[in-house]
């Protein structure tokens, strides 16, 4: 019996944040996470039981796509080698974002860790080992340099967070532009997508 995966939902769009802004992608969202961010914007309501070829079979509609993102919730509670392989025999690129709280499949192409340990109540450890982009949630409060000691050479983005308050969104995008400027190993990692008002 095939393994299944719990969905939320996948579709089409644009990347809206990170190094891959602005680029096609197919993206699949799966339910469930371990953490509990105060500005999670994922509703987990719903999902619907998916074994991979159900999620292949969904991700084919658009065919001319080589580009898979991997989201969640957190998408390191379910997704394994055997799902990835799947998705590179169809000829895709597969890039998964995490929270890095738990280890990634080997097989993965782009790991983009966004650590949110600042922001939960429980204690929590970064664990993820292949780190290709690191995007920090930056509030005005805590130092991006906490997740220096992040192996690798990993793409650096700050993106500011969206407190829910226009005011303090405007000081938090002041600030970062700001920290940018005096440290400028990191970029600006915008959320596009709302923006736009696109998925």
């Amino acid at each position: 019996m095939e393994k299944q995966y719990r969905i939320n939902e996948i579709f089409y769009s644009l990347q809206g944040e990170g190094r891959h802004t602005g680029r096609a992608a197919v993206f699949i969202r799966f339910s469930g996470c371990n953490l509990n961010c105060p500005f999670c914007d994922t509703d987990y309501s719903s999902h619907s039981l998916m074994t991979a070829t159900d999620i292949l079979n969904e991700v084919r509609q658009w065919k001319n796509c080589a580009f898979v993102v991997l989201t969640g919730g957190e998408p390191s509670l379910q997704v394994d080698e055997q799902l990835v392989d799947k998705l590179h025999q169809e000829g895709f690129f597969v890039a998964m974002e995490t929270n890095g709280t738990r280890a990634v499949a080997k097989n993965i192409d782009w790991v983009t860790i966004s650590p949110k340990n600042c922001f939960v109540d429980k204690k929590v450890r970064l664990v993820a080992d292949k780190v290709d982009e690191m995007k920090v949630v930056f509030d005005g409060i805590h130092d991006p340099k906490l997740y220096s000691h992040i192996g690798g050479n990993p793409y650096l983005c700050l993106q500011p967070c969206d407190t829910g308050d226009e005011v303090r969104n405007r000081q938090v995008v002041l600030q970062c532009v700001d920290y940018i400027q005096k440290h400028p190993q990191w970029h600006l990692s915008l959320q596009t997508q709302k923006y736009l008002q696109i998925r």
